[in-house]
């Protein structure tokens, strides 16, 4: 299960470089490029593919009856599955067909 902790400890660093990168996306000014583009590929491509996964190793662990809250803090958790909203929330909003119009 110490696997569990690793995966959810990488999906919390991801989330949170998702939070910078929207922060970054609304202020639009100008960053360092390597920084930026650091925690483009960090949040947007990590995020989106490790946030997923541990949540829904999260959903099948609680389903087989197992507490996962013995091995992964509950706080790291409940931020996984809030960096995972925004994430979607996210995405959702800028496919939206009513964003693009003006």
């Amino acid at each position: 299960m110490r696997w569990l902790l690793f995966l959810s400890r990488l999906a919390f660093i991801s989330g949170i470089c998702i939070l910078i990168w929207l922060v970054l996306a609304m202020l639009k000014t100008e960053i360092d490029e390597a920084f930026s583009s650091t925690v483009i590929i960090i949040g947007y491509v990590i995020g989106g593919l490790l946030l997923p996964v541990t949540n829904l190793i999260y959903s099948v662990m609680i389903l087989l009856g197992k507490k996962i809250s013995n091995v992964v803090p509950r706080w790291v958790i409940v931020a996984n599955i809030l960096f995972f909203l925004v994430f979607i929330y996210y995405i959702f909003y800028l496919n939206d067909p009513y964003y693009h119009k003006k």
